[in-house]
């Protein structure tokens, strides 16, 4: 574009340069946003809920579980004697429970161990705030489990038929107490290790008046 002096000859021209655009804000609607940043207290949040989840009364930990499971071999220890009609009979239950013939040797070895494993648990575990619901409720069960016992030794002590009907009921009701042992071990130990907790069916409602 050429502009003329009024006054100076009009043969020195005066060239004017394009006008350089202006910037606003309002043409970036993208500087008006707030800047996004990823949500870091997202990640330590959940971690903390998590680590809250685990503590709670019924949770268990590695140690927890193992001797809350081991608490389960004790009713059937002390009761492993009312499988002598089955294991005799078949012989899948006999290689089941064959790996443990030697644990159960030492544990029948000496007459008092049943008490004293008895006395042990009940003072030292389920009576000790120290440990954590989870192994107290477990070791309350197993301790139920093995004064049950008390009820067929009862029956075998005062009747102990030796033929006919009444040895037929002895055996059945031998037969069906082991059989109960061996469940209540399996799936007891088994819920402890997987971090499960284990309610079995009798004991459970006499565990959790014991526990606190």
């Amino acid at each position: 574009m050429l502009l003329c002096h009024p006054i100076t000859s009009p043969s020195v021209p005066l060239t004017l340069s394009p006008a350089k655009p202006h910037y606003s804000l309002k043409s970036h609607p993208s500087f008006l946003k707030a800047p996004s940043f990823p949500n870091i207290k997202e990640v330590p949040t959940r971690r903390k809920l998590l680590v809250v989840q685990a503590k709670g009364e019924d949770s268990a930990d590695g140690p927890d579980r193992l001797i809350s499971a081991v608490c389960y071999f004790y009713p059937f220890f002390d009761g492993i004697q009312y499988g002598k009609y089955v294991i005799t009979q078949f012989t899948p239950i006999q290689v089941l429970i064959q790996p443990l013939f030697p644990a159960i040797k030492v544990f029948k070895s000496f007459p008092l161990n049943g008490f004293l494993v008895f006395l042990t648990l009940y003072f030292v575990v389920v009576r000790n705030p120290n440990f954590s619901r989870y192994v107290r409720f477990n070791t309350m069960q197993a301790i139920v489990l093995d004064v049950l016992l008390i009820f067929p030794d009862l029956l075998e002590r005062s009747f102990n038929p030796k033929e006919g009907l009444g040895l037929d009921v002895l055996m059945s009701v031998d037969s069906t107490m082991f059989l109960f042992l061996l469940v209540c071990l399996i799936y007891g130990s088994s819920s402890c290790l997987f971090g499960q907790l284990p309610r079995l069916p009798i004991v459970a409602e006499a565990a959790d008046r014991q526990v606190l």
